[in-house]
């Protein structure tokens, strides 16, 4: 005999009576039941879960169901749960569907919305520069485009051509640059050939060593220091231009970094310290030249000379005026206190790009490399080709005057130094470097005793006697500048590897 419960009516699998009724329950069921209502469902007296009484049997087992006692039964069964299977499988695949089409919706939302963002972030980044170029002098800026598509005027036979006439070199200018060249050429002439006291001697140079590294001036993201130059007044302050298109001035005593001058939009290729004011200058194939103010870390002045990239810049004895060369073929000379484009000039007959520029230290003169190895001397004033040194046989990379007025040495893409006396217009020594060596850089210390090169590897020579003191392999990338700090007390360099390095005793 089985026991059944008298709610469900089936064999219960923990069965229990109630003293109250005397009828068998499910326990789970009666709990449930008596903590909804607390009374035996049989007769409705009180009944709590301790008065209900375990019985204790074995294990039931329960009857099958009438249903799944035939064959054709079973397969009844087997045919409904097979149903209801691809019934179930029907709304997944509904569901999945739907889901798809939601995250599709989804991501054409996101999708709109990031480019929303990048055309506002450009639109922003935009009005920033407007506002940059505005804040200092919002007079001049519409000025200082100066159209260039056009020459305005051609000499016959080839001769130079010149645009943006109407700003000019007027008188006042040229005898300005003409006062200058006069005191720096009697100050040169006073000094004669005598070397300062203070300066480092040629044996205690070749003693230099690296006594510090600093990698952290410019971004990890885009690694590379591009230009390189020191303050003449606080040689200190460290001026550096890097792929991640930011100009940094950094103090080396400090090892802290004074400014970080954020608005070209490609790399920077040029940077220059002014001599006398908190005033940089930078450069950039994105064909501006800009003035930045270092106390107040921002733009003061964007000059557009050029259509193409600018490739070199050099600032004017008189600190007031730049030199610049571009990839359009011209050399343009711009006034910094304006934005003024004051004369642009190109040699048609050479139809070439510049790749470098460099003054004379008198100002009066001053030289440009091409993309087609040719080297050419310009009179300002007259705005002439005066002199053309051939010889390199690849792009000219870097040309640097010497403080003497007499030598001029350029580096090209040939693994090669040239030294070329100006008095005699010719070639007088060839260093011929290692093969497949990269000159990036050149630079005569103040007093025109030393040489420094930068590319493969550093090298510094004696002028004269043109031999290697010094040599250098600490840069674990291409080396892109360098430059010697007053009376050669120390030597810094920079390069692709990010780091900016310091030499000395």
């Amino acid at each position: 005999m089985s026991l059944v419960c008298a709610i469900s009516n089936e064999v219960p699998e923990h069965p229990c009576v109630s003293p109250v009724s005397s009828q068998v329950f499910e326990r789970r069921l009666i709990e449930k039941y008596i903590a909804e209502n607390g009374t035996d469902p049989m007769n409705g007296q009180p009944l709590s879960e301790e008065q209900l009484v375990d019985i204790k049997v074995s294990h039931p087992i329960r009857p099958k169901a009438p249903s799944a006692t035939s064959i054709p039964a079973i397969l009844k069964s087997l045919q409904d749960e097979w149903d209801a299977v691809m019934l179930h499988s029907f709304t997944l695949r509904q569901q999945l569907q739907t889901t798809r089409q939601e995250l599709s919706h989804a991501l054409y939302q996101h999708d709109a919305a990031c480019r929303v963002i990048a055309r506002l972030t450009k639109e922003v980044t935009a009005a920033r520069e407007a506002l940059a170029t505005l804040k200092p002098q919002a007079g001049l800026v519409a000025t200082q485009a100066i159209p260039s598509s056009q020459p305005t005027a051609a000499g016959a036979g080839g001769e130079p051509m010149e645009i943006s006439e109407q700003v000019g070199m007027t008188p006042e200018i040229i005898q300005k640059l003409q006062d200058k060249a006069t005191i720096l050429t009697t100050e040169r002439k006073k000094r004669g050939k005598t070397v300062p006291e203070e300066l480092v001697r040629a044996e205690d140079l070749s003693k230099y060593r690296q006594v510090a590294s600093h990698a952290g001036l410019h971004s990890a993201s885009v690694p590379g220091i591009l230009a390189l130059d020191l303050c003449p007044s606080d040689t200190n302050k460290v001026l550096t231009g890097g792929a991640d298109k930011n100009v940094v001035v950094f103090d080396k005593s400090d090892e802290q970094i004074v400014a970080t001058l954020k608005g070209h939009t490609k790399k920077v290729t040029s940077v220059i310290y002014h001599p006398s004011q908190a005033v940089v200058f930078s450069a950039s194939p994105d064909s501006t030249i800009r003035v930045w103010s270092v106390a107040g870390g921002n733009c003061v002045q964007v000059v557009r000379a050029h259509e193409g990239g600018v490739t070199g810049l050099s600032l004017h004895a008189t600190g007031d005026y730049l030199l610049s060369s571009s990839e359009d073929q011209y050399w343009a000379f711009s006034d910094i206190q304006t934005g003024r484009v004051l004369t642009k000039v190109t040699d048609e007959s050479a139809g070439c790009a510049l790749t470098c520029a460099q003054f004379h230290p008198d100002g009066l003169i001053f030289g440009t490399g091409t993309a087609d190895s040719q080297i050419k001397i310009w009179d300002l004033k007259e705005r002439t080709n005066v002199a053309n040194f051939p010889g390199h046989s690849g792009p000219v990379t870097s040309i640097a005057f010497s403080e003497n007025g007499y030598y001029l040495a350029t580096g090209a893409q040939d693994s090669s130094i040239k030294l070329w006396d100006l008095r005699k217009l010719k070639n007088f020594k060839t260093i011929t470097l290692d093969n497949n060596y990269e000159v990036k850089s050149l630079v005569f210390d103040q007093s025109g005793t030393y040489l420094a090169v930068g590319g493969s590897d550093i090298r510094v020579y004696i002028c004269k006697q043109w031999s290697e003191v010094l040599n250098f392999t600490n840069h674990t990338g291409l080396v892109t500048g360098v430059a010697f700090g007053e009376n050669a007390q120390f030597l810094t360099s920079a390069g692709m590897d990010r780091s900016l390095k310091v030499y000395s005793l």
